[in-house]
Order: C-alpha cells, then sequence, then structure tokens
C-alpha cells in the first residue's frame, strides 16, 4: 500500500482552511489591542509629552537597571543550574526540574505574598535579617527579588533546553582530547547552547521589566525607589491617562526590540554553526 507524499504540503488538505482562519482570528486578537493602543498614544500627538515627565523618566532609569540586575544574576545562578538539569538525572534533580516553571503559573501577587513571608519582618528570615540591620521589602533590592522569583524560570527553562541539544560526545571528544571539562564548557558547550540561551535571556528581561503584582506586594509602589514601568502605568491611570498610553506604548515597543534583536542575532549565530 503506498500513501501519497507532502500530504500536509498539499493545499487541498483539510485543516489548512482552519488554520489560516484561526491564524487570522489569533493575530488580530493580538495584534488589534497593539495597534488600538500605538495609533491612540502616537497620533494623540501627546506621546513624547507623556514619557518626558520626571515620574515617568525616574521609573524608566529604575526598570533598566533593575530589570538589568536581575538578568545577571539569573543567568549567573540560572546557568550552571540549567547545565546541572541537562546533564544529571536523580530523583531529587527530577522533583526540582518539576518545580522550576511553578513561579510562572503562580499568581505574581502570591509570590509577593509569598516572599513577604519569607523576607518581610515577620518572615521567616526576617528576624534573622532584621538583627544584622538588613531590611529588604519595599526596598529596590525588592524589586530584583521580584523580578527574578517571575523571570528566572524563563531562561532556566530555554537554557536546559539548549544545553539538552548540545551531544554530549561532543563534550567527550573535547575531554579525550586533553581538554579540561571546564575549558571544554567554555569552547564547545556554551557556544553550541548559546542561540537558545539568548531567547531565554530575552523572554526573561521581558519579563521582568513588565513583572507587576509581585513587585507591588513585596516592593510597594514608591516613586523613585521601587515604582517600575508597569507600577507608574497604573499610577499615571489615576492622573494622567496621556502618561499611562505613553508609558504602555514604550514597554510595547521595548519588549518588540528586545525579541527582534535577539531572534536576529539567534538566527545569526545558528547559521555560523550550520
Amino acid at each position: 500500500m503506498s500513501f501519497p507524499t507532502r500530504v500536509f504540503g498539499s493545499s487541498r488538505h483539510p485543516l489548512l482552511p482552519a488554520g489560516v482562519a484561526a491564524t487570522a482570528i489569533y493575530v488580530l486578537f493580538i495584534g488589534l489591542p497593539l495597534v488600538a493602543l500605538l495609533v491612540r498614544s502616537i497620533g494623540g500627538g501627546d506621546f513624547l509629552a507623556g514619557i518626558s515627565t520626571s515620574i515617568v523618566l525616574q521609573a524608566l532609569k529604575l526598570s533598566a537597571i533593575t530589570s538589568i540586575i536581575s538578568l545577571f544574576v539569573t543567568v549567573l545562578v540560572g546557568t550552571p543550574f540549567a547545565y546541572l538539569l541537562a546533564r544529571r538525572q536523580s530523583k531529587t534533580l527530577r522533583i526540582l526540574d518539576s518545580l522550576v516553571e511553578l513561579p510562572i503559573v503562580l499568581p505574581p501577587v502570591v509570590a509577593g505574598v509569598a516572599m513577604l513571608m519569607a523576607f518581610g519582618r515577620t518572615g521567616l528570615l526576617g528576624g534573622t535579617l532584621g538583627s544584622a540591620g538588613i531590611s529588604i521589602p519595599f526596598t529596590t533590592v525588592a524589586v530584583v527579588f521580584a523580578q527574578v522569583f517571575v523571570a528566572a524560570p524563563f531562561y532556566i527553562r530555554a537554557a536546559k533546553i539548549s544545553f539538552q541539544n548540545v551531544e554530549i560526545d561532543l563534550e567527550e571528544v573535547s575531554q579525550t582530547l586533553g581538554t579540561s571539562p571546564w575549558r571544554t564548557f567554555w569552547r564547545v558547550t556554551l557556544p553550541l547552547a548559546l542561540p537558545g540561551m539568548l531567547g531565554g535571556m530575552a523572554l526573561s528581561w521581558a519579563r521582568a521589566i513588565s513583572e507587576f503584582g509581585a513587585t507591588i506586594m513585596f516592593a510597594g509602589n514608591f516613586t523613585g525607589r521601587t515604582q517600575t514601568i508597569p507600577l507608574a502605568i497604573l499610577s499615571a491611570m489615576e492622573s494622567n491617562f496621556s502618561a499611562a498610553l505613553a508609558m504602555s506604548t514604550l514597554v510595547v515597543v521595548i519588549s518588540a526590540l528586545i525579541l527582534v534583536v535577539v531572534g536576529f542575532a539567534s538566527r545569526s549565530m545558528r547559521r555560523r554553526q550550520a
């Protein structure tokens, strides 16, 4: 019995019209609100005025600094963790692997409450930290904590998959030739896994910039200290709608640029590796 070839590439396949319709519906559902935001914000003529206020500039600066710090911490801690998950198998690691994505599915507000219960004045570590003169809640450090908590899983998951896609045989051959495991990681494993890791970095950074729920619960909404862009948008909705529109548009543009630039860099690396 012979089967027709290229069934799914044929224009006669019954699922293709449904796929085209579903794609159109999805693009309209996602794209229409974004287009409406851009048209209303930029078309109103108040975009530059909206993003040039001192409150907006302070929020932009704070978001940039904290998101970069949180991304640095995530990559520093998440890279060896992801490599361990990719290369070792044990019951403990399997449990940890299943818990990596828990912050993604948790409501961010719950994450903020959980961090208060851990690091707050009456939390599990609150007394110890307080006796050492350290206070984390409602500070800029709390903003970084909240961003790392909700954003790190995106990077760890992507880095783990990227390391798994690097064949262990390549590492073994490198070490057989006299290269140390550490040097093998830097010269063989990391370059091959880097394109996928960059995608994880982009998602993690974009998620950190857009973090809201955990931040407002754990860090509060204090101008110049903990008020990031999402929190500034919430405040502006009550007093300066034009500024809220302008900041919302800015966040959309920044997030899109992050994804486009990192996607281009990843594709370029893969082409050079091919």
